[in-house]
């Protein structure tokens, strides 16, 4: 499973679910794609949401099936369901 984290430092809601990144101790599982720094990133959100906005977790099975998650409370929720002890 590939994991992949779009986000902006300034954003107050991507910062939230970075400390639950932190906190799982999961840092090196998620790739993070900052959206601001990196014009590409945000133009992928556009491709396959239709918007840029953040924060927004890519997630990618072994099957290369791709499933997008846009809601910060849904991301923090999968990522404690998925990685807590």
């Amino acid at each position: 499973m590939q994991l992949a984290l779009y986000k902006y430092d300034t954003c107050g809601y991507c910062r939230w679910v970075m400390q639950t990144i932190s906190e799982l101790g999961v840092t090196d599982t998620i790739e993070l794609r900052d959206v601001l720094r990196e014009p590409r990133f945000r133009e992928e959100l556009f491709e396959a949401r239709g918007r840029g906005t953040v924060p927004v977790l890519r997630i990618e099975d072994e099957s290369g099936e791709v499933q997008w998650m846009g809601e910060s409370r849904d991301i923090v929720a999968w990522l404690k369901e998925r990685f807590a002890g």
